[in-house]
């Protein structure tokens, strides 16, 4: 069948039992190869073995201070658990939980923080800007950190508009903005500016309307402008989010789980969201280690378990989703996992 099909470069396979795993037949079968998104089966099995398949990711809204008629004398801290499947309707909901717990107002600060991640800006640096499955990691996470670009054509121009959309939502961000150039290529360009994503776009590449997911590079400021627009609209005005390294001590007053563990899988292995993998097999190595461990230690972290867990002793592995291209796995590694 290889010979016959004209296949260029290197080929590998393994045909495995899955009752018993024995090998019944392969061709070159410990060559490493680039897994791709095949990798995520790795984290699968990396984060139930190591979080159990009914973990939840909690997120929590906490006061630093008292509430005194529901006046909080302190601060007020959007706190990120890690969880990969934080969206818009869940801002919504918490925000409502926040007016239910009875604050009213906030005399404090508003602080985000998203430390649970160590943050990254991408996944992978050799992916181009503009692609919606390279975002950025950190423990704050929204709606796969991606924002919806939108463009209409009128007689003066284009109208642009940059949202956290949902289903039920879809409240403006100022944390990415896009300008419409006069040109053809490149079609996007991507510059960190006064704290923001900025955004161009080539006016040559633009039909007359479109949209397309865009990758956030400062999750916790697109988390903290989403949810201070939620709590607005239930009389709680909150100031400019402000992002912290440590987490200041304080009282818990919403605390949102995630879906458990496995359903998240499911949907990960379903759909390959690259963010799932990422925050799912980091959140894995800090329940193995007992500490946050970036995402290229991290993923090596898990190469040594699956060589320890499973004598996959030709996997090295660069991230949890194989998105980068200098991850190696061999067939008979996957056949033993």
């Amino acid at each position: 069948m290889i010979e016959n099909s004209g296949l260029s470069g290197r080929v590998s396979y393994a045909v495995a039992n899955p009752r018993t795993g024995e090998i019944l037949e392969s061709f070159q079968p410990d060559t490493p190869l680039p897994p791709a998104s095949v990798a995520k089966a790795i984290t699968a099995a990396y984060a139930l073995e190591h979080l159990g398949p009914k973990h939840r990711f909690q997120t929590r809204v906490i006061a630093t201070g008292p509430i005194q008629n529901g006046i909080l004398q302190g601060d007020l801290i959007f706190a990120g658990g890690g969880d990969p499947t934080l969206d818009t309707d869940d801002l919504a909901s918490i925000a409502a939980n926040l007016k239910a717990s009875g604050l009213r107002e906030v005399r404090g600060d508003f602080l985000v923080w998203g430390g649970a991640v160590p943050y990254a800006p991408e996944i992978d640096s050799s992916q181009p800007d503009h692609v919606g499955y390279n975002p950025a990691l950190s423990g704050l996470s929204l709606n796969y950190n991606r924002v919806y670009f939108e463009w209409t054509k009128a007689s003066s121009g284009w109208g642009v508009t940059m949202d956290a959309r949902s289903e039920r939502y879809r409240p403006e961000v100022q944390v990415a903005t896009m300008s419409v150039v006069q040109r053809k290529v490149p079609v996007y360009t991507y510059a960190s500016k006064n704290g923001r994503d900025s955004w161009t776009v080539a006016s040559g590449a633009l039909g007359n309307k479109g949209a397309r997911w865009l990758p956030v590079r400062k999750p916790d400021i697109y988390v903290g402008q989403v949810f201070r627009t939620f709590a607005r609209s239930h009389g709680i005005v909150l100031k400019t989010e402000k992002a912290v390294q440590s987490l200041p001590k304080g009282q818990p007053l919403v605390i949102h789980n995630s879906a458990p563990l496995d359903e998240i899988l499911r949907g990960m292995l379903k759909y390959s969201t690259n963010l799932t993998a990422e925050l799912v097999g980091m959140a894995a190595t800090r329940a193995r280690l007992g500490r946050p461990v970036e995402m290229r230690g991290s993923a090596k972290e898990m190469s040594r378990w699956a060589a320890q867990r499973h004598g996959m002793t030709n996997t090295k592995l660069v991230d949890h989703s194989g998105l980068g291209d200098r991850s190696r796995v061999s067939a008979r590694d996957m056949a033993r996992l």
